[in-house]
């Protein structure tokens, strides 16, 4: 029989959810003793090697509050060929095409494991794919020529029949120049480029004739593998700004304005802050630096506000047309993505920062953009809305994560919200295999009404989209949980708690939530809290790609004793015979103790008697290779050894238990002590522990 763990582990494989609770507590009374709120983290779209999409139409229930989708968890009665949702108990007429089913036939969608399905349906024409570059050209010419030459490599990797920026005039290049200083309503720019449909004459009685009269806007978008030569032209040609820039000043970026221009797919590239127009968020003065942490609790960040507003009325204006905003912000100071975080935030995009385009990371982020799956697609889906279903016992709170509320009430909807609520539908208009949301319930059931013994409940999770072959899409996930009494059965409840998914939560210690202590101390230390040595910028980039590895990163051991294997994020584990790979989400870190540091020096791998040597330290290389192929974006590398200047990345993230006001336990094999006075683990469980039996609590 399978362990709780086991189970657990099998659903984020099959299904993509992580629930904060396996077993649910039966009353809305007991949930709130709880103190962690019973939800889930959400991956719409995870990738399924072996879920293969069944081309007909779902089967839905008849009531019109419901539509809930046939899913194995239904009643099927094969003999009278009616089936029972297991959210509304609706008997329902099975379709004429299923007359054929029967109890030794039947269709995926009622078998156990196809609790996750994917339906691919007939829905008209699809439009094709749009990408929309837009290029800061105020970058130093190094870096301009680097982003020039990615952006070149892209357009062999983009769908074939995707639309991307035409020239219209053959052998001529033509641009449209707008002024950076004012914003622009989407009627103004119809009008200036000439995308406002002219007037039908009332005379004419004869009915239009599209193949005369082509769409307008085909002068700016036409497939890319009909003008990919001249694309990669236009590219090549593309020069830095020639305005000047006076010594001690900023160029003038308009980057707020060239977004309000911007539809389809954008895609920003910047190399600094917007310094005029809308979005502005710092003067072209290179004395005034940009706003800082102090400035923002000191409210003197002045162009701040008007900055973000203007950021979330282009978010807005993005999702009502299902577009989504991707950032690429390289520079050695700040580009304002405090500001644009909403950006990406409400449309689905990425958010990416680094130091320079012209960088390993950046080039190899970039391209992974384009990335394809084992069918060979893209990993791209657009348009998409994340419905979600619950049997009468729950309610929806609401969602956290890259979306935006469709303001679609029901009897599922709780009155309370948290995060984006009040709606059981939301619009994510950028999604990929990675992207993870959060949804929260509350048990709406009463202590008085009792649950029958063996009673379920259940949660059912509809993604349509758009894939990137342009078709449409349905995922539907279905979910249903045991009930529990909190009273008689409370060790089957704390023993379904899943630590890793309440970690950005809340709860009361408990035996059963031993490591819950650790996420929560690194969650403490981590950037997500903690904006000392961060900018503004740097901590909405941290927020934007927020994951259990952040809060807690991992650290695994390598030595002769053995296989590589993971150890506690503690300065116990700096060993002077031991490799370290440290995973931080931004930063892969190899770290190679004192005696392997030396015995590398003296040239012992390159020994033949010593092969076994050589292969401990090609060992955590392989490994973090893996990782960087794997990981979007791609994380920074550094490879350092004891009293390396590096090293620094490593010993800022440990648990410090062994410092230098305790250096007694310091030895070979105690580990290293950290200069440092963050309180430990230890001395964080030793309060909590007085906390807990102390009156105040």
């Amino acid at each position: 029989m399978a362990t709780y763990l086991e189970f657990i582990q099998q659903n984020e494989e099959r299904d993509g959810v992580h629930f904060s609770w396996n077993v649910w507590p039966s009353s809305r009374l007991e949930a709130t003793r709880t103190v962690v709120p019973l939800a889930c983290l959400l991956t719409p779209l995870k990738e399924r090697p072996d879920l293969p999409p069944v081309q007909y139409e779902p089967v839905l229930c008849s009531r019109l509050t419901c539509k809930a989708v046939l899913n194995p968890l239904c009643q099927a009665d094969y003999r009278t060929k009616l089936w029972a949702r297991n959210f509304c108990f609706q008997r329902n007429q099975f379709p004429p095409a299923y007359a054929g089913i029967s109890e030794m036939n039947q269709p995926a969608k009622l078998m156990p494991q196809f609790s996750t399905i994917e339906y691919m349906i007939e829905r008209g024409a699809q439009s094709p794919l749009i990408f929309l570059y837009v290029v800061d050209t105020c970058l130093e010419e190094d870096d301009l020529q680097a982003l020039k030459e990615s952006l070149q490599m892209s357009l062999s990797l983009l769908p074939p029949d995707a639309l991307v920026h035409e020239l219209g005039y053959e052998g001529i290049s033509k641009s449209y120049v707008f002024h950076g200083t004012k914003g622009l309503t989407a009627k103004q720019i119809q009008d200036m480029l000439g995308l406002t449909k002219p007037a039908m004459p009332m005379q004419q009685a004869r009915p239009p004739q599209p193949q005369e009269h082509p769409f307008v806007s085909s002068r700016f978008l036409q497939s890319i593998h009909k003008i990919d030569m001249n694309l990669t032209d236009l590219l090549g040609e593309m020069q830095r700004g020639p305005w000047p820039v006076t010594q001690g000043k900023r160029p003038l970026r308009s980057t707020g304005v060239t977004l309000s221009i911007a539809v389809a797919r954008i895609v920003l590239f910047t190399g600094g802050p917007p310094t005029q127009g809308p979005g502005m968020v710092v003067g072209e003065e290179l004395k005034i630096p940009i706003r800082s942490w102090h400035d923002i609790e000191k409210d003197n960040a002045r162009f701040m506000k008007k900055a973000t507003k203007h950021c979330e009325m282009l978010a807005n204006r993005t999702t009502t047309n299902d577009h989504s905003i991707d950032t690429y912000a390289c520079a050695l100071d700040q580009t304002g993505l405090l500001e644009m975080k909403c950006c990406a935030d409400l449309t689905g995009g990425h958010m990416v920062m680094g130091d320079s385009f012209n960088t390993s990371p950046f080039k190899q982020t970039f391209q992974r953009i384009f990335s394809k799956d084992f069918n060979g697609d893209f990993r791209m889906a657009f348009g998409a809305t994340l419905e979600v279903k619950t049997s009468r016992e729950l309610k929806i709170a609401g969602a956290i994560g890259p979306c935006v509320s469709l303001n679609v009430k029901g009897p599922c909807v709780l009155e309370n919200e948290l995060g984006v609520g009040g709606t059981s539908q939301w619009k994510i208009c950028g999604l990929d295999p990675t992207p993870t949301l959060g949804i929260y319930f509350e048990v709406v059931n009463q202590h008085n009404s009792l649950i029958p013994q063996g009673g379920r409940g259940s949660i059912q999770f509809v993604t349509q989209y758009q894939h990137s072959s342009t078709q449409s899409r349905i995922r539907v996930t279905t979910i249903a949980q045991n009930w529990a009494d909190a009273q008689s059965q409370l060790g089957h409840i704390e023993a379904a708690f899943d630590e890793e998914a309440a970690a950005v939560l809340m709860a009361r210690l408990s035996d059963s939530f031993s490591l819950y202590p650790q996420f929560m101390i690194h969650l403490r230390r981590s950037p997500f809290l903690q904006v000392f040595n961060n900018s503004p910028d740097d901590s909405s980039y941290y927020m934007y790609h927020f994951s259990l590895t952040m809060i807690q990163p991992i650290l695994y051991s390598y030595s002769f004793q053995g296989p590589p294997e993971p150890v506690l994020l503690d300065s116990s584990s700096i060993l002077a015979d031991r490799i370290l790979l440290m995973d931080t989400f931004f930063q892969i870190v190899i770290y190679l103790g004192e005696t392997i540091a030396q015995w590398r020096e003296a040239g012992y791998q390159d020994m033949p008697e010593y092969k076994n040597f050589k292969h401990l330290l090609q060992a955590p290389l392989d490994d973090a290779q893996e990782i960087l192929q794997a990981r979007f974006p791609v994380p920074r590398y550094i490879n350092t050894e004891h009293g390396g200047s590096q090293a620094q990345f490593r010993l800022s993230k440990v648990n410090p238990s062994q410092t230098h006001n305790n250096l007694y336990a310091w030895g070979q094999e105690s580990g290293a002590p950290i200069l440092t006075d963050d309180v430990s683990l230890q001395v964080f469980m030793d309060h909590l522990k007085k906390l807990a039996v102390s009156s105040a609590c």
